[in-house]
């Protein structure tokens, strides 16, 4: 349990770092936010919890395959704001975007051949 916890407040400590840096400094916080943390921690988790390599190998690899649909999020709600539209509604429309694409990545990537 102690081990849960342990993951779960270095993760929040970070999320609330980035809104308090982004307070102040903006472009400084969205680059925090865009750095792969929650990617790098959760492969760290993974491998002390299981120090498997072809597991490591399948989440990176899943990992990278989901980048490209969260992508127009980043482009749409900004583009909602700067025409007026509510933070809550632009914020929404971003997560629906996101995810329809996600269903479309986990529906097309067999088609190719890969294995999310």
């Amino acid at each position: 349990m102690f081990y849960l916890l342990l993951k779960a407040s270095l993760s929040g400590v970070i999320v609330a770092a980035v809104s308090e840096v982004a307070k102040r400094y903006p472009g400084f916080g969205g680059l925090i936010a865009s750095l792969p943390l929650v990617s790098v921690l959760g492969m760290m988790w993974l491998w002390h919890d299981t120090h498997d390599p072809a597991r490591m190998a399948a989440h990176v690899s899943g990992t990278l395959w989901f980048i490209a649909p969260s992508l127009p999020m980043f482009v749409l709600i900004p583009v909602l704001l700067k025409r007026g539209v509510a933070f809550w509604s632009a914020l929404a429309a971003g997560c629906v975007l996101t995810m329809v694409l996600y269903a479309a990545m986990i529906w097309a990537a067999p088609k190719f051949g890969i294995r999310l």
